[in-house]
């Protein structure tokens, strides 16, 4: 048999099982698979705003005459604009191509081939990405029957290899809120925690002031759910003054991009209507809820996010979700064994929830 002279031969053999990030669908690729027009898709899948962006954003984009130039490197005036907003100095901000770049770079600032990052599962599936791929050990602590986190649990499973701990509040995928007593009981490990503040907008609940007073507390926020920019890609972290400025060295030049840059600024300038969208998604998430409630054989929890998960007591979530794709409504399935056989489903718009409801109840045969 002739030599291996491939070079996946040179592939790091830690990747060599990696399991990546199971991304939503798009309703293109479901074009003639399912029951409707692809026009007519229901996604709730992606916790995306159904309202979309500030009008402001969209005009300005396509005015924007500089395209051909790189935006500014230090995101000076971007971490200017996000001081005003979140009442933290410039000197603590840094923005990247979402979260999820962020997350990324957090991780390759502290982990070294080995160490350990703990996160409370389920929760978001981007924390065991970035760990694995920059070498790191994921050590999941699942949350008690309610998805709360169980503090104890997690402080029990720090070692020394421990770099890192990931709390997304409200959490994702079951909208949870962690109280602010158990992430100073978290905080006070001294070890790096990174408080996820992606849905911080549907729920008023941050930790973000305390970032000036605890050495280890790192935040991150973004303006995809809220401000309806998920296809732009940005996000921003609050960190100690310190590893903002590392953050800031180790990031790639240009990461936020200018049509990025244009619309933070004017969805900034629009929050007020912004806001808007978001109480209609709260007002619409409470009656989904009550609704869902209905259903003996589903089990929706509270949330404080733009999203509803739901357990599914009576049948498996799997089937629900292909009954439900097939009817044009794609809901988010992983297929994960933390998971509890459910489902998470975006807040749409009002006729979203009640051709969800419609096929829901078709589903179970009533």
């Amino acid at each position: 048999m002739p030599p291996n002279n491939g070079i996946e031969r040179l592939v790091r053999p830690d990747l060599a099982s990696f399991v990546g990030y199971s991304p939503c669908k798009s309703p293109d690729t479901l074009a003639g698979k399912v029951e409707v027009p692809v026009e007519s898709i229901i996604k709730l899948d992606a916790n995306e705003n159904p309202y979309g962006c500030s009008p402001r954003v969209n005009r300005a984009l396509a005015a924007y005459p500089y395209v051909n130039i790189y935006p500014d490197a230090a995101q000076t005036e971007l971490r200017k604009q996000l001081q005003k907003y979140t009442s933290v100095g410039a000197e603590h901000i840094v923005a990247g191509s979402g979260s999820d770049e962020l997350i990324d770079l957090i991780l390759r600032l502290f982990l070294e081939p080995g160490d350990e990052v703990i996160s409370c599962t389920p929760t978001f599936d981007m924390y065991r990405f970035s760990t694995k791929l920059c070498g790191g050990t994921m050590v999941e602590i699942p949350r008690d029957e309610n998805f709360a986190i169980r503090v104890d649990a997690v402080k029990a499973a720090i070692t020394k290899r421990t770099k890192v701990i990931f709390v997304a509040n409200p959490n994702n995928p079951t909208g949870t809120l962690t109280p602010r007593r158990d992430i100073l009981q978290i905080l006070d490990t001294g070890l790096p925690v990174v408080v996820d503040e992606a849905y911080y907008e549907f729920s008023g609940q941050t930790v973000a002031p305390l970032v000036t007073g605890y050495a280890n507390l790192m935040v991150l926020r973004t303006f995809s759910k809220w401000a309806g920019l998920a296809g732009l890609r940005v996000g921003y972290g609050i960190f100690p003054c310190k590893i903002a400025e590392t953050l800031l060295t180790i990031k790639p030049p240009y990461n936020v991009n200018v049509a990025a840059l244009v619309a933070v600024s004017e969805s900034l300038r629009d929050a007020k209507y912004l806001v808007g969208s978001v109480q209609k998604i709260i007002t619409e998430r409470d009656r989904m809820f009550n609704e869902l409630k209905q259903l003996a054989w589903l089990k929706p929890f509270p949330s404080y996010t733009n999203f509803i998960f739901c357990s599914v007591l009576n049948g498996d979530a799997r089937e629900l979700q292909l009954k439900l794709q097939s009817k044009g409504i794609i809901v988010r399935y992983f297929g994960l064994p933390f998971w509890r056989n459910g489902v998470r489903i975006t807040v749409g718009k009002p006729e979203h929830t009640d051709a969800l409801l419609k096929a829901l109840r078709e589903a179970s045969g009533k």
